[in-house]
């Protein structure tokens, strides 16, 4: 089967404009992303890896150029895509479960097929026998798992990621790296990440996309080699290469700062 682009960005650039003047964040970006493939996006401070985000998702439209997700023009929010942040946003006077369904009830799904997709995805977070409780019962950990069921719920055909697990103490935050690759993988969802954490970009993505700012522009693009690629996060940072590819990264990081010291 030939392989399709889930989503696909021609020449956007965007431009914020407040009673300061105007400020050009992202300039002519341009970016293809296959079905089932798992992309970061890293770079400084400043680089619009989070407005990046919110053009693919339809929060913000692109002052000039297109984003397209399954070949449909984004123009504003769309059930098709579905968007993690870092905090969870879970409502506390709603049980796991209904947290967990809200996507769905929005959509006006509210029948026993929506019932038995958001308790399959609890069960897969190993989250069944919580969900009657409330999100001050849960830790972190648990939290961020059952905004992840709240997105896949409603089925989304993209997910974007922006720093989900930056909250989380590390070895939380490696078990929930494990747990979202093989769950997205099952489902052959397609995911865009946002993250500051180089090792992470490596260990969970088949591709790194590396962002220069000021505007924000595309500098590289890198090839995660199969042997990480294939394994899972944890394991992958033990993966031979690891560390040099880690090293060709921080290169660009170094580049970048040596460039705007001049």
């Amino acid at each position: 089967m030939p392989i399709q682009t889930a989503v696909e960005l021609e020449e956007v650039s965007h431009v914020y404009v407040n009673s300061q003047g105007a400020y050009l964040a992202l300039e002519q970006i341009g970016l293809k992303v296959n079905q089932g493939e798992f992309v970061s996006l890293i770079g400084p401070s400043g680089c619009g890896k989070t407005t990046l985000l919110s053009l693919i998702s339809g929060l913000l439209i692109p002052t000039t150029g297109s984003v397209r997700v399954s070949g449909e023009l984004i123009q504003e929010p769309t059930p098709r895509v579905g968007y993690m942040l870092q905090q969870d946003y879970l409502f506390p006077w709603r049980t796991i479960y209904e947290n967990a369904s809200i996507g769905l009830e929005l959509m006006g799904r509210r029948d026993s097929a929506a019932k038995e997709t958001v308790l399959e995805l609890l069960h897969d977070m190993g989250l069944s026998e919580f969900a009657d409780r409330y999100p001050n019962q849960l830790s972190g950990g648990m939290r961020q798992r059952v905004a992840l069921v709240r997105t896949l719920a409603t089925e989304p055909d993209l997910l974007l990621l922006d720093e989900p697990f930056s909250a989380l103490d590390y070895q939380t935050k490696l078990q929930l790296e494990d747990l979202v690759a093989v769950t997205l993988l099952a489902r052959n969802k397609t995911a865009i990440l946002v993250t500051h954490d180089i090792t992470e970009a490596i260990a969970m993505s088949d591709r790194i996309v590396v962002l220069q700012p000021n505007p924000g522009r595309v500098l590289a693009a890198v090839d995660i080699p199969p042997n990480i690629r294939e394994a899972l996060p944890l394991k992958a940072r033990e993966e031979a290469g690891f560390h040099n590819l880690f090293h060709r990264l921080w290169g660009y990081f170094e580049d970048m700062d040596a460039e705007g010291g001049k």
